[in-house]
């Protein structure tokens, strides 16, 4: 199942107060982007993260899911009404993400 514009539109306004929110579609689902760097996405209509230590700490009781047939688990953002809390959960993370890879 594929993710809605309008879940899409949801979630970039819960992360309006961060700056450089960016995202790509891909096959049906959204790659979301901080500052340049991959955070998660929306998947099956779901607000995913990476599970990066912060992410964790800050999150302990989510539910760790599949975004797609053979991905890495991922956190589910419960919290997607609490603007502040979205944008200190993408702040911290934001230091424990690589550096996007460039393409060549």
């Amino acid at each position: 199942m594929a993710s809605s514009k309008d879940y899409l539109e949801f979630v970039l306004g819960q992360l309006s107060e961060l700056d450089e929110i960016t995202y790509r579609a891909m096959m049906g689902e959204y790659i979301i982007y901080y500052r340049g760097k991959i955070i998660g996405g929306i998947y099956d209509n779901r607000f995913l993260v990476k599970p990066t230590k912060s992410a964790s700490t800050l999150m302990p009781e989510a539910n760790r899911e599949i975004p797609y047939d053979g991905a890495k688990e991922m956190l589910l953002v419960d919290d997607i009404e609490n603007k502040t809390f979205l944008k200190k959960l993408l702040e911290t993370m934001y230091e424990e993400l690589p550096e996007s890879k460039k393409k060549k």
